[in-house]
């Protein structure tokens, strides 16, 4: 094995990727599968800050579609992250690993208010926090959200999880020719217009020297075997 050169992580989680092979809400095999691979590197003594989102209940960038304000969408979407780290946190309990939640907006009934020391503290000693409510704002997405969060607690990288291999130069989807980027730079990124993450948390992560990387969390053992040190998925830095 070679040796592992991340001390602390925090994985985003897309609300979608939740879905499986559903439309809408939550998967239960999918989400067992996703605590058992964060199990994994648990094991392995990483410190894990999660936050996850919420488009598989529902989206802001929906709320004009629905007639709702942009804004009023937003909040309704910070909810929905909300819904979805409880269901998370359930799942890796069950697993015998204490998590906590920390919200962006008081919701002292379901969770802990966020604080950066009382993070830290956590993930010192090796408990997992699952980051919820977005920023805490609207018109920011749950990328800025954890990109935010990644430089607070001081994360080694900030791994996001979807469900493609890494980041291409085109839709893998749409066109089977598309390639497949290993290393770029932030400036690549921006020059290539690729679709990471949105401008404001790609812009973040540059400035603060953030590394990321991008890789599919639904192939079994992806995420543990990029912790130690295969080359796996995309990685931006």
């Amino acid at each position: 094995m070679k040796q592992i050169t991340y001390k602390r992580i925090l994985l985003k989680l897309s609300g979608e990727a939740l879905m499986g092979d559903n439309k809408f809400g939550i998967d239960a095999k999918t989400l067992s599968q996703f605590a058992d691979e964060i199990a994994a590197i648990h094991k392995l003594n990483i410190e894990i800050g999660i936050v996850v989102g919420g488009g598989n209940i529902f989206r802001g960038i929906q709320a004009g579609d629905k007639g709702i304000d942009k804004i009023s969408g937003d909040k309704m979407g910070m909810l929905a992250t909300t819904i979805n780290a409880i269901a998370l946190r359930d799942a890796l309990e069950k697993k015998d690993i204490e998590t906590h939640i920390q919200t962006a907006t008081p919701m002292p009934q379901i969770a802990e208010h966020f604080s950066v020391d009382r993070a830290r503290k956590l993930l010192d000693n090796k408990k997992i926090v699952i980051f919820a409510g977005g920023t805490g704002n609207p018109l920011f997405t749950t990328d800025s959200a954890a990109a935010l969060r990644a430089i607070e607690i001081n994360a080694d990288i900030l791994i996001k999880a979807t469900n493609v291999d890494g980041i291409y130069d085109s839709d893998p989807k749409k066109n089977p020719n598309a390639v497949l980027y290993k290393k770029l730079s932030f400036n690549d990124v921006l020059d290539k217009k690729l679709r990471v993450m949105d401008l404001t948390s790609i812009i973040l992560c540059q400035e603060n020297n953030k590394k990321v990387a991008v890789l599919n969390l639904h192939q079994k053992g992806n995420l543990t075997s990029f912790i130690k040190g295969d080359e796996i998925g995309s990685i931006v830095e």
